[in-house]
């Protein structure tokens, strides 16, 4: 089994594959690559048992056959290249021997028939998705999605799929977003949730791509094709909690303000705000919005003054600043509008400008309890 390969290619392609690699596996040939050359197609795969993801690469070869070989190895040996043609031979030995133009160098290998198989998928049913959508839904929504071990189904995001729309949808029970499209379609309803890792994935190669994702799912698996690649991912068990019983429906107070405005005056207010908490006090009267944060322990606070536009009753709210913070900055609209009810009801906060047509981002943020 012999190929030539161009070094920055093959670097590029392992890269993004590398990421799906575990630093510490249970089962010590998830530590490797698969290589399983036809001709001239060479598929590279990397797996952690519950996220697989394969490159399918264009190389010189006639050859068949498969091997697995040291992933973080392969990496550090590929970065110190300039770009060239690269020959990799296996060897009798159990070695797989690399020759560049200035050396040769022998990594032990292990056989191609160890590797996990990865899943086929039983009659899937089909979406398909263009990237530049997926990777915003993915970007919009994944920084909101939990991080609790006992509440594995708030640690993915939940996609909806229906013949109306996509709709996608991440929460932590502080804080939720969800963001949806009517100009992308499913052919009929399905629901899942997907896990982290393999979102954070594709959000990463998906910005530059402009092809059409396909999407294939069950009611246990789910696969991302697009371009070389196919990312194969283990859906979350469980059904996820009716997010829109906890969205307020009336919301009188409607607060319009420049974003990047109160995006600065938030972070620099809460600098002084308490080290546990995060509490900063919105309060609003007129056209005035007083942002304010203390931190009774080191008589430490701060208060801003900004002017908005509002329409409702004079309101004291308090939210956590790191969650607004993440929200604001998460926002790319030049004008936002918070809707709020009561005090102790959640605040509601959507971009006034800048979404494309069919396009809506729902952002909720639960109130914390101000104290007098």
């Amino acid at each position: 089994m012999k190929f030539i390969v161009s070094s920055s290619y093959l670097l590029k392609q392992l890269q993004v594959l590398g990421s799906v690699i575990n630093s510490n596996n249970t089962l010590p040939i998830l530590d490797n690559f698969l290589f399983e050359l036809d001709n001239n197609e060479l598929t590279v795969s990397a797996s952690d048992l519950e996220t697989t993801m394969s490159a399918t690469l264009s190389i010189d070869s006639t050859s068949k056959g498969s091997v697995a070989v040291p992933a973080k190895l392969l990496l550090e040996i590929l970065k110190t290249f300039p770009e060239q043609p690269l020959t990799f031979t296996v060897e009798e030995n159990n070695t797989v021997e690399i020759s560049s133009n200035s050396g040769k160098y022998a990594l032990a290998y292990a056989a191609g028939e160890e590797f996990p198989k990865s899943v086929s998928l039983e009659d899937p049913s089909v979406t398909l998705v263009p990237a530049d959508v997926l990777a915003t839904a993915v970007s919009k929504t994944i920084f909101a999605a939990g991080n609790d071990d006992l509440r594995p189904v708030m640690s993915g995001v939940f996609f909806q799929f229906s013949p109306e729309g996509l709709t996608f949808v991440a929460t932590d029970a502080h804080k939720l977003v969800k963001y949806a499209r009517t100009d992308v379609k499913a052919s009929q309803v399905a629901d899942f949730i997907m896990p982290k890792k393999p979102l954070n994935i594709l959000k990463s190669i998906l910005g530059s791509s402009d092809a059409e994702v396909k999407i294939e799912y069950n009611d246990s698996n789910a696969t991302f094709s697009f371009d070389n690649y196919i990312l194969m991912c283990r859906l979350i068990d469980g059904k996820y909690p009716n997010y829109e019983a906890v969205i307020p429906k009336e919301n009188p107070n409607k607060l319009m303000i420049d974003r990047s405005l109160f995006l600065s005056s938030v972070k620099r207010v809460a600098i002084f705000s308490n080290k546990t908490t995060h509490q900063i006090r919105l309060k609003i009267a007129g056209a005035e919005l007083n942002v304010s944060a203390e931190d009774i322990d080191y008589s430490n606070k701060a208060e801003e003054r900004l002017t908005c536009d509002y329409q409702g009753d004079d309101l004291q709210i308090g939210f956590n600043s790191r969650f607004l913070t993440e929200m604001l900055t998460n926002l790319q609209s030049d004008m936002i509008m918070l809707e709020m009810s009561l005090p102790n009801r959640a605040g509601i906060l959507t971009p006034v400008d800048g979404l494309e047509e069919g396009e809506t981002v729902t952002m909720l943020v639960m109130p914390v309890m101000l104290n007098s």
